[in-house]
This record gives C-alpha cells, structure tokens and sequence, in this order.
C-alpha cells in the first residue's frame, strides 16, 4: 500500500491517490521514521571515525579469524582512486576509503575481513580466501561491491596488490601493500577501482 525508496539523498514514498492530505503526512512521516532506522541499523558500527573502525576491525578478526589478524592501524582515508582499501602486511596497517563511509555495515565488515585476511596470507591464494569465506556474507558483498563499482562508473581496470605502486595508483612507493580490495573472489582476476 504504502512504500518508499532512496533517489540520491530524497526519499520518494509512493503513496495510494484516495489517502487524505492528514493521512499522507501521517505515512509520510512514518515512512521517513522507518527508512531512517532501517538504515541506522546497516550502517557500520566503525563508520564515526578511525578509533570506531579500528574496534570494529578488532571484533571481526576476533569473530570471524579466531583473533590472529591483529593490525597495528586502521584507518578511513580520503577517497583511493584506484581501490576499496589496501593493507600493508610489513606494518599491519590497513587504509579503508572514504568512498565505504555510507555503505551498508555487512558491506564494510566484508572489506575489513579482506584486509585483515592478508595479515595472514598476503596473497590472494586459497589460504587468503579460505580466511575471507569464513565471513558469511562475502559473496553477498562482493556482488555489492561490483554493482556499486559499475552503478558509479568507477572503471575498475586493474590488479589489486601490486607490489610497486609507482604507476601512479594509492600507495607509497616501495612498501608491499596487499589487499587494494576492488571486488574479486577466488578464480576471478583482482581488479582495482580507477575512477575518482
């Protein structure tokens, strides 16, 4: 009967013709209530800040890699250009962009088990992804993760994990960074997000 989606930053809530002007406040107004907590609930528990995804960070390799990942940072950062996030296994430091912020808490969860998955296996191999598919919802948040990469048009190109970041993409020259999560599972070729 009553419904409502999110366009950008409005909430359109379609509402039957026959309801009177009172009654259309009324839903209005409920349907703004709900779609608000609903989305306070998918929000990521480290979204506020650095110290609050750091935790979060902690409870998942607690959760989900019996508490063997444990990074000495992580940290928002400004939006990568070429990636979700990296992580530097030499000082356990892990980078999610600016871009995850608002995603859905499964969906930041998700990139953070990647990373701190590659504190225990830098590479993508089977160990890597046999510590990633310990997160229930991977499959689920890679498919999010694509679709938001192709809704963006962020033209995600090229290989995550390059040893050399010399060409130009996020990172400091000469550390091994890992982990430049652009969407990738196991037997698919990781990517790395290109645009702004």
């Amino acid at each position: 009967m009553v419904s409502a989606r999110r366009e950008g930053e409005r909430l359109v809530v379609f509402i039957p013709g026959w309801m009177s002007a009172e009654q259309e406040r009324d839903w209005v107004a409920e349907m703004v209530k709900r779609v608000e907590a609903s989305e306070a609930r998918r929000r990521s528990p480290g979204r506020n800040n650095d110290e609050a995804l750091m935790r979060r960070g902690q409870e998942l390799s607690t959760r989900w890699l019996e508490g063997r990942a444990r990074p000495s940072s992580i940290r928002w950062v400004p939006v990568m250009r070429t990636r979700w996030a990296s992580c530097t296994p030499d000082d356990a430091t892990i980078r999610i962009s600016e871009r995850l912020r608002d995603a859905p808490g499964w969906v930041v969860d998700y990139v953070l088990v990647h990373e701190l998955a590659h504190l225990l296996s830098a590479a993508h191999d089977e160990v890597f992804w046999s510590w990633v598919h310990r997160y229930p919802r991977t499959e689920r948040a890679i498919g999010y993760l694509e679709g938001l990469n192709a809704a963006a048009e962020l033209g995600i190109t090229g290989v995550d994990g390059d040893p050399d970041t010399a060409d130009g993409t996020d990172g400091p020259v000469g550390e091994r960074e890992v982990g430049g999560f652009g969407g990738t599972g196991p037997g698919m070729e990781p990517v790395r997000a290109t645009g702004t």
